[in-house]
């Protein structure tokens, strides 16, 4: 008998968008992962794998679409994640808040998880949200092995 595994590395990005106390969206779709993930996940389980965790989100301005060869989110806000859970078997989910007072003035078109050395992990585009002070958009993005 032949076993095969189909798994194949995706991700779960969830956000709400909150204007003065009120959720005005609630927005889940899938993600790519980018090729540099792979990259940084062969690193980490051979032991190269300095600088390759997660720890950051990123906000952009860039609407284009995700290639697997991206690099980088364009005119990018990050800051770190407020945590990391393990949902289920082979799943880690990252939590984070863009607050009242972070990225303001910004046409957000794009998010990213980010590696502590900078390596574009995931990369999500979607329809415009105009940051202003009143907004907070907080949200999960799963990353399912």
């Amino acid at each position: 008998m032949n076993f095969r595994d189909e798994a194949r590395l995706h991700g779960i990005f969830d956000i709400r968008v909150i204007k003065a106390g009120r959720e005005i969206e609630h927005y889940r779709d899938e993600n790519m992962i980018m090729s540099s993930a792979r990259d940084a996940l062969a690193r980490l389980i051979g032991g190269a794998g300095s600088g390759k965790t997660v720890t950051k989100i990123g906000v952009g301005t860039n609407g284009n679409g995700p290639t697997p060869d991206d690099k980088g989110l364009t005119g990018a806000y990050s800051k770190p994640v407020s945590g990391c859970t393990y949902p289920a078997t082979g799943e880690a989910c990252f939590a984070f808040t863009i607050g009242a007072g972070e990225a303001n003035g910004k046409s957000i078109r794009e998010f990213g998880l980010l590696c502590s050395d900078g390596t574009l992990f995931a990369r999500k585009t979607r329809g415009v949200i105009e940051k202003a002070d009143d907004i907070e958009i907080t949200g999960t993005w799963t990353i399912k092995f």
